[in-house]
C-alpha cells in the first residue's frame, strides 16, 4: 500500500471515529437567540449563559465559520450590556455568548457620557434590542476611587478625576460601613443608580414606557463568577 493510500485510509478511519463520537455525544442545544424578542426572553438567555459560565460549562456559541459569515450581513443582538471596562468582566465570557449576541458598551464604573448614551440609544432605536443590563462588579476600581475621594475630599487629577466625580453622588448617598462591604454596597448602588438614570432618559424612556425595553441592574462576583440581579 502506498503512503498516500495509507494516509487516506487513516484519515477516513479517524473521520469515522470523530463522527461516531459526535453522534454518541451530541453537543447540548443552545437556546435560539431568535426567540429573544422580549425583555424576559433576553434576560433568560443571559441567566442561562451565566449559569454555564459559573459551572465551567461554557459552550462558546456563535464563533464558527457560518456565524462569522452571517455577521457580515448585519447584527441582531438580543441584549445590551453596559459594563465596566475592567479586564476581568468580559460580557461575552461571563454570559457565554458569541458574535452578534450582545451589544456591549463599557466604561470604567459604567459611567455615562454622551458617547455611552449614544451607543445605547443606537442599539435600542436601530437594532431593536429589548434589554439593557447595567452590570457592576465586585472590587470595582472606579467605585473604590470614588470612595477614597469621598473620604479625603480630593479628586484625582485629569480625566480620571472627571470619571470619579460621576460616581461620587452614589457614594455620598450610600451609608458608610467598614471595608469591602461598603465598596460592594456602593457597587450595587451605582449599578441601580445608572439603570434608574437610563429609564428616565428622554430618548430611552419612551421605549421603556411602551414596553419595548427593560433596563435592569446587576452585580458580577469575581470570587464566584455569579451575576446577581438587583
Amino acid at each position: 500500500m502506498s503512503f498516500s493510500r495509507r494516509g487516506a485510509l487513516r484519515a477516513s478511519l479517524l473521520g469515522g471515529v470523530g463522527a461516531a463520537t459526535m453522534t454518541a455525544f451530541p453537543a447540548p442545544a443552545l437556546a435560539d437567540t431568535s426567540v429573544a424578542g422580549s425583555p424576559s426572553d433576553a434576560l433568560r438567555l443571559l441567566k442561562e449563559g451565566n449559569r454555564r459560565w459559573r459551572r465551567y460549562d461554557s459552550r462558546h456559541p456563535h464563533e464558527g465559520r457560518a456565524r462569522r459569515a452571517e455577521m457580515v450581513e448585519g447584527q441582531e443582538p438580543f441584549a445590551v450590556i453596559l459594563g465596566c471596562a475592567d479586564s476581568r468582566v468580559a460580557p461575552e465570557l461571563t454570559f457565554d455568548r458569541g458574535l452578534g449576541d450582545l451589544f456591549t458598551v463599557r466604561s470604567a464604573g459604567q459611567v455615562l457620557d454622551g458617547s455611552v448614551l449614544g451607543s445605547l440609544t443606537y442599539a435600542v432605536e436601530h437594532l431593536h434590542v429589548p434589554l439593557i443590563a447595567v452590570v457592576g462588579h465586585q472590587s470595582c476600581g472606579a467605585v473604590s476611587a470614588a470612595i477614597e475621594a469621598h473620604r479625603t475630599g480630593e479628586l484625582p487629577g485629569g480625566h480620571v478625576g472627571g470619571l470619579v466625580e460621576e460616581i461620587l453622588e452614589v457614594v455620598d448617598s450610600t451609608p458608610e460601613v467598614d471595608g469591602e462591604d461598603h465598596l460592594d454596597a456602593c457597587v450595587r448602588a451605582n449599578a441601580v443608580h445608572i439603570a434608574d438614570r437610563l429609564r428616565e432618559d428622554d430618548e430611552l424612556g419612551e421605549f421603556v414606557e411602551d414596553g419595548r425595553l427593560e433596563i435592569v441592574a446587576a452585580r458580577y462576583g469575581l470570587d464566584d463568577s455569579t451575576v446577581s440581579w438587583l
